[in-house]
């Protein structure tokens, strides 16, 4: 069995892929066009990848090719279809990201709710070293306990946060973007309730035609001014411009985001003006990154391979 990885730099150097060569013979590369994967996968049997199109633009030679298997959990880049009418399977993975995506969705609120970049800045500067008083009350923050945390999205991801948030003494309220999902024992609210009554708002949810622009200038507008809003599910359920009208304007406190409409971030992308740290931290697609999440990733796929490697055997 020949193994091809399509755009292995998107796992990182650092995880260990010698598992997979007890698999069959193992190929890497850092990355793929299109074109490159036509001919990379021209005598592949199983195809590993994060962002490459599969079509048959993309696998359209590859004759011996039995199995896709997407690192992530989203699939939009592949045509199910084109797969099915060759009898190719695919494999994603889901869950594997949970702790890392749920930590950092914290990390980012309270590097804003704290206030820490003024804070860290405060102290660098110097403005510290022989100041009159121990402590500095220049910004005020509050305490998480009591206020109410919004969720859009309650998967997996979703419930964890709003565990980890009623664990500091948060009221959770959730939006279904479906309209169909009911979590026992959590408080489910329609979506202008939850913005209208939410201290921090974040998104968890995948993208989908409920979800594309959810958050727009609307939205923001029925957001508490004082109110931190977060995305960790994917960037284009917000308008970005809409954002950062709301953030330039002061209708919202600030906001956190570790996705972005494009990814990398385009030079025309409207909160490339907001510098202001205090208001607006933006990650690189780090969330689901821990070396953990990536690790536990790999060793998935691997199995999902050994398990159909087995299949075909049998």
């Amino acid at each position: 069995m020949k193994i091809v990885f399509l755009d292995a730099k998107t796992i990182g150097d650092d995880i260990d892929l010698s598992a997979f060569e007890k698999l069959g013979e193992v190929v890497t590369y850092n990355f793929s066009t299109t074109e490159e994967a036509l001919e990379r996968t021209v005598d592949a049997d199983v195809i590993v990848l994060n962002k490459v199109e599969i079509n048959e633009h993309s696998i359209g030679k590859a004759k011996k090719l039995k199995l896709v298997c997407v690192t992530a959990t989203g699939t939009n880049n592949l045509d199910k279809e084109y797969l099915k009418s060759r009898g190719i399977e695919w494999r994603n993975v889901a869950g594997y990201s949970t702790e890392s995506v749920a930590q950092h969705t914290f990390a980012m609120l309270f590097y804003l709710w704290e206030k820490l970049a003024y804070y860290d800045q405060y102290v660098k500067s110097e403005k510290y070293v022989g100041d009159v008083m121990f402590t500095h009350f220049e910004k005020r923050f509050h305490e998480l306990s009591g206020k109410t945390w919004g969720i859009i999205g309650l998967g997996n991801i979703g419930r964890r946060v709003a565990d980890i948030a009623k664990a500091f003494g948060c009221r959770v309220i959730y939006y279904s973007t479906s309209g169909k999902n009911s979590q026992q024992g959590y408080e489910r609210v329609e979506f202008d309730a939850l913005l209208e009554q939410s201290d921090i708002v974040s998104v968890h949810a995948p993208l989908d035609k409920n979800t594309r622009g959810l958050m727009n200038r609307e939205a923001f507008r029925e957001m508490k001014s004082s109110a931190v809003f977060l995305n960790l599910g994917r960037g284009p359920i917000v308008v970005e411009q809409d954002l950062a009208d709301a953030l330039e304007t002061g209708e919202i406190a600030g906001a956190g985001l570790d996705v972005l409409s494009a990814e990398p971030m385009r030079k025309d992308n409207p909160l490339r003006k907001i510098k202001d740290s205090e208001r607006l931290i933006i990650t690189p697609h780090i969330g689901w990154a821990s070396v953990e999440a990536r690790t536990r990733l790999m060793k998935i796929i691997c199995q999902q391979i050994a398990d159909f490697q087995n299949q075909i055997i049998l």
